[in-house]
């Protein structure tokens, strides 16, 4: 019966033990933020029999057993298996194959694996642009990518953004090619969110775009909706508070008081404020004109894709107001933008990107001789916050910058429509040909109004009658490009790939300008030329037009052998409308190689070594890009006077000389590197070592004989070819990469670039000047053989005099302007002749940095992340030039440290109201501009899916951040990182509006 009753057990056991083996299991399948895929295949593993997830990312699957492994794949991703225990519901987020996408790199006309590249190829992921938050895309590319240095122009909202890769080698224009999604685009009008990834080329790869390769390409690309993939919704915002920076330590009230009588005493006049007692802090006119302003961003996107097409679609709002000025000082960007992606059929694709972008900007007077920020630091504390300077004893440039800023009335406004649209057809697998072409439409207006004022006599804002200026601005371009592209491998060890085709640009556009005077009731509201009732016996309206044409053919030829060793050709032709017929057309070759040496079998096994590749590259890069739209014939826009009938009339004339001869300005590239990754990839090391050779620079300022009509109003000399530069140097970037558990990761990322820069021929003439100074004084900045470009020239310093023993056995200084006393500053007698004259003028600085660095940190553990950028500029001057050398201007707190007597300071010259010579250029103004910035901190925290799926949110990360958060520097003025962009004189301060510090709270919604 025992017995039995066992088998019986046994029996019915193993039926029911039988029906539980198999049963259905269903699941849902998501990205990492929680967006639905679709089609992804689910396998059960060692059986052909699976599915796939549907629109929402859902799958169901019967007959599977306790024990089975199911696969998950999906193009991009990382594959995972999932063994069946006993659920019947799985959710499973599939992490990205980073390493895979990482490969792909853009290089121009097509993409290729990082492995393969044979150029100098930076990157910069849309990751790295959401974790620095930039205003402006631009900001992106400081401190993320070696060889590029970023400069502001200015702080103020909406203010230009400078661009240099690998040094400054033109005299004219020096910012990179930029190609948004294939066409020429403009990195300032983009919303950062909407770009995808950003390549940087640096040495001779860039030599495919021949004709504006020479500065450097940018490569955007914009983001798109991925195939299968369910509609996904993400909201972007974030509000911050803007601060000032740096202010400038000035003289309080009683301190100025104090100083101005000394100054006096020490000129035998009498003291212009005998009491200083009552006198107190005074008014801090700086602090005054920087106030907190709101900045807020919204970004709202939608994306995904079928089987057959992928879109995207977005819109974004920005409003910055300025900290100098409030709205008076804004900016406010709004896009729109499309893409589209259809596969037509097996062998045709289509796609097409647009962006549409409205800017409208209001602006103060800024980085100049009378700009608010100049006036904030002269204008006397004495002052009252509402009282003007009516005796005229600041100077006739100095003005209450309050009442200035009060009287500013400007807009401006710009709508942009850019994009591109591509035809791609793939006869067969080997070979591919695209067909593109690209847009640019952009039109701008501009009112400024000047109202009938008075400032104080003789003040040069001061303005009798009323006035209204307008301008509308029409600028067009676009870009057709049709290429082919073979790719094939032979025996399983060559692999051949070949590109080919031609590129048509075309430039035009117009411009109209107008004035008008007596604006009706001298209101803001009544500027408009229509409404103006004065005439004035100049002229009151000027325009122009232009209209430029490139036609281009290029070739590429890559090929590699068994994966390991690499070589490309490029050729291009290019023809230019910007030269005459006889010297139109240039020719740009280039070659690259590399050997991957870790394929070899020596190293195949290292377990150190993951990845080994040695790279050269050599090229021949062009540039058109400099002065007038055309060199070789001379438009009707300058002036002339001619006697007609006995009569005097005035009328029109040649403007800028033509020369025909001019010819291409051609850079000489040459670059050797190595890519280099350690111990399974977690060490990432790139390097290189560079030289560039800038010939025939196409100067425009070379003197010629007033014959020719280079000195009538509105002439000007002809551009011809007239220099060279060479710019070398050495790149060097690490990135280590760590995972501790499952919770905890981080990276670190530390890149620098050390340059040299030489001026190396000038023909025509000994310099080129450049930049300002003070009042009446040479300029300072030049153009010269064997210096730097831009250096600064003048006279070097040794001290102060503390003794007139010490005047007395120097060389005399009286050639400067006045004889020397204890306590001016003493020069050096550069060339020994016993005298302080012109002669002794030299090299005193220059503003192009040595080295400059990045170090970026990230850290996730667990639902909360953190990044960290800084970034380095060592070896760069700046001049001081926002101190008017007027007897009653407000003055810098260092001068508080100046000579009172023997022994007191041997760094800061006396004070007097008497003629010195301390005024002169010379180093005493030029400052190490040397710097270090943390340039932006963010934390962030992701909600946990369980706490936000149920109201159909599938991820939502807070975040808290600080841009700009604090600068080391030795420099006294605003900003040490700031540049008018111009070639000769960049680095002069004119008292630069500063980037202000930014704290800033966001959130990244996903549903």
């Amino acid at each position: 019966m025992n017995k039995f009753t066992c088998y019986l057990i046994l029996f019915f056991g193993g039926m029911v033990s039988g029906f539980s083996q198999t049963f259905s299991v269903e699941g849902n399948v998501t990205e990492e933020n929680n967006m639905p895929l679709l089609g992804v295949n689910v396998i059960v593993q060692n059986e052909s029999r699976g599915t796939t997830t549907d629109f929402d990312g859902n799958f169901s699957l019967d007959n599977v057993s306790v024990g089975d492994v199911l696969e998950f794949s999906y193009l991009g991703f990382v594959p995972q298996e999932v063994t069946i225990q006993n659920q019947d519901f799985i959710n499973l987020s599939l992490q990205e194959d980073n390493e895979a996408l990482d490969e792909v790199v853009v290089i121009g006309y097509g993409t290729q694996q990082r492995k393969d590249v044979t150029g100098a190829v930076s990157s910069v992921s849309s990751s790295t642009i959401e974790e620095i938050k930039p205003i402006k895309l631009e900001q992106a590319l400081q401190g993320t990518a070696a060889g590029v240095n970023v400069t502001p122009s200015s702080g103020a909202p909406g203010a230009g953004i400078n661009i240099n890769i690998r040094g400054i080698a033109s005299n004219s224009v020096n910012g990179p090619l930029v190609l948004i999604d294939g066409y020429q685009g403009d990195l300032s009008t983009l919303n950062p969110n909407d770009v995808e990834s950003i390549s940087i080329l640096k040495d001779a790869q860039a030599a495919i775009y021949g004709i504006a390769g020479a500065n450097g390409v940018v490569l955007v690309t914009t983001k798109s909706g991925k195939k299968n993939t369910a509609p996904s919704v993400r909201y972007d915002t974030y509000y911050g508070v803007q601060e000032a920076s740096r202010q400038v330590p000035l003289l309080n009230a009683t301190e100025y008081a104090l100083l101005l009588n000394e100054s006096y005493a020490n000129n035998g006049q009498p003291l212009p404020y005998p009491d200083v007692s009552e006198l107190g802090e005074g008014t801090d006119f700086q602090n005054e004109v920087f106030q907190t302003a709101p900045i807020v961003n919204h970004d709202l996107s939608v994306s995904g894709g079928s089987e057959k097409i992928t879109y995207s679609v977005g819109g974004s709002h920005l409003n910055q107001e300025g900290i100098i000025g409030g709205d008076k000082s804004d900016y406010v960007r709004n896009t729109a933008r499309i893409s589209l992606g259809v596969d037509i059929s097996d062998m045709f694709n289509f796609s097409m990107n647009s962006i549409y972008t409205n800017i409208e900007r209001r602006s103060i007077n800024e980085n100049g001789l009378g700009s608010v920020l100049f006036n904030a630091l002269n204008f006397a504390p004495t002052f009252g916050i509402d009282e003007e300077d009516t005796e005229g004893v600041l100077g006739n440039e100095i003005i209450n910058p309050l009442a200035q800023i009060e009287n500013t009335f400007n807009d401006y406004n710009l709508n942009k429509l850019n994009g591109s649209a591509n035809l791609i057809f793939t006869p067969t697998e080997e070979l591919e040909f695209t067909t593109r072409i690209g847009y640019n439409v952009n039109l701008s207006k501009s009112r400024v109004f000047s109202p009938e004022i008075f400032y104080g006599p003789g003040k040069v804002f001061n303005n009798e009658r009323s006035q209204v200026d307008q301008n509308r601005i029409n600028d067009n371009s676009y870009t057709y490009d049709l290429f082919g592209t073979y790719e094939n491998t032979f025996m399983d060890m060559h692999h051949v790939t070949f590109t080919g085709g031609m590129t048509v640009i075309r430039t035009w556009g117009d411009g109209l300008y107008a004035s008008g005077f007596d604006v009706p009731n001298n209101s803001w509201e009544f500027a408009d030329i229509g409404l103006t009732t004065g005439t004035n016996d100049g002229i009151n309206s000027d325009s122009y037009k232009y209209d430029t044409r490139k036609l281009s053919f290029f070739g590429r030829l890559q090929y590699d052998f068994e994966g390991k060793y690499l070589i490309s050709g490029m050729l291009r032709r290019d023809a230019s409308t910007r030269f005459s017929p006889e010297n139109r057309v240039g020719y740009f070759p280039s070659a690259t190689a590399g050997w991957i040496i870790s394929e070899e079998n020596f190293l195949q096994d290292s377990e150190v070594i993951s990845f080994l590749k040695l790279r050269g590259s050599y090229g021949i890069l062009g540039n058109d890009e400099a002065g007038s739209a055309d060199f070789y014939r001379a438009l009707l826009n300058g002036e002339a006077t001619y006697v007609l009938d006995g009569a005097l009339v005035n009328g029109t004339a040649l403007g800028t000389l033509a020369n025909p001869d001019a010819g291409w300005e051609e850079a000489e590239k040459i670059n050797f590197g190595v890519d280099l990754r350690l111990f399974n990839n977690k060490f990432d090391i790139t390097a290189d070592v560079f030289r560039e050779d800038r010939n025939d620079l196409l100067v425009a300022a070379i003197p010629v004989s007033g014959i020719f009509g280079g000195g009538a109003p509105g002439a000007g000399a002809p551009t011809i070819n007239a220099g060279t530069t060479r710019n070398e140097g050495v790149e060097f970037a690490i990135k280590y990469s760590e995972y501790i558990g499952e919770d905890f990761n981080f990276n670190i990322n530390y890149n620098t670039t050390f340059l040299r820069n030489e001026v190396t021929e000038v023909n025509g003439t000994e310099f080129l000047p450049g930049g300002a100074f003070g009042v009446g004084q040479p300029q300072p900045a030049r153009f010269q053989q064997g210096y730097p470009l831009g250096y600064f020239y003048g006279y070097r310093t040794n001290g102060i005099f503390q003794t007139q023993a010490e005047v007395d056995a120097a060389p005399s200084q009286t050639t400067l302007g006045a004889e020397a006393s204890p306590g001016d500053i003493r020069y050096v007698d550069i060339n020994g002749d016993g005298v302080i004259n012109t002669d002794d003028r030299t090299n005193i600085g220059d503003y192009i940095p040595d080295v400059t660095m990045g170090f970026n940190l990230n850290l996730n553990y667990k639902n909360f992340d953190f990044t960290g950028y800084i970034y380095a500029s060592l070896g760069n001057d700046m001049l001081r030039n926002y101190e008017r050398n007027q007897p009653n201007v407000n003055r810098s707190a260092y001068l508080l440290d100046r000579w009172t007597g023997t022994g007191t300071s041997n760094t800061v010259p006396r004070v007097t109201t008497g003629a010195t010579s301390n005024m002169v250029l010379s180093d005493y103004y030029v400052e190490d501009a040397s710097y270090a910035r943390i340039q932006n901190v963010q934390i962030g925290y992701t909600l946990p899916e369980d706490a936000i799926s149920s109201v159909g949110i599938s991820s939502l990360r807070l975040y808290a951040a600080v841009n700009n958060l604090y600068t080391f520097t030795k420099y006294r003025g605003f900003d040490p990182s700031a540049s008018s962009g111009d070639a000769i004189g960049g680095g002069i301060d004119y008292g630069f509006y500063p980037v202000p510090r930014i704290f800033m709270a966001g959130l990244n919604l996903n549903f």
